[in-house]
């Protein structure tokens, strides 16, 4: 029992979330939109901040998480700001964290503490909102894993995103 306790708090952590950039968002407004991103992951929410007059948004904005593992999914939900009516949608996308827990419990068994090693790779597929393949990598203690992402239910528009996971383990 206590060694179950030990396994499950060495998989604790802190998922960093950095909503990087905004490419080719919709028109929301007369020529233009006020963009913002909000994520959710595992009940929780985080927001940017508002680019106002903006299709090509650069937030570069860290959220963090502290979460027992990398499990289930991120969900990004773009928004145009609005003063005075509701915040209009401006799509959506997801990533997996199947591949990032994935690459941890390979990091754990090859017993990397040092240098960069790339894991794994997560290839674009009509059932994710990957734009280009990408790897999963492991560098400075941290699981990386940078991501182009297609809006759903949208005209247009990518978000560039890089989550890393960090185990109380490898501080």
């Amino acid at each position: 029992m206590e060694e179950e306790k030990a396994v499950r708090m060495a998989r604790r952590g802190v998922l960093k979330v950095v909503v990087a950039t905004g490419t080719n968002l919709a028109v929301r407004d007369f020529s233009s939109s006020d963009p913002y991103v909000v994520v959710r992951l595992a009940g929780m929410n985080a927001k940017t901040k508002v680019i106002n007059s903006c299709l090509n948004p650069v937030w570069n904005e860290e959220m963090s998480f502290s979460i027992e593992e990398p499990a289930g999914v991120i969900k990004f939900e773009v928004f145009d700001w609005d003063r005075f009516k509701y915040d209009d949608k401006m799509g959506n996308a997801f990533l997996e964290l199947q591949p990032v827990a994935a690459a941890a419990k390979l990091r754990r068994a090859l017993r990397l503490t040092t240098g960069e090693t790339k894991l794994r790779k997560v290839a674009a597929s009509v059932d994710n909102c990957l734009l280009c393949d990408s790897f999963v990598t492991y560098a400075d203690g941290e699981i990386v894993l940078d991501a182009r992402l297609r809006l759903r239910d949208v005209e247009s528009g990518e978000l560039f995103v890089t989550v890393k996971w960090i185990e109380a383990d490898a501080k």
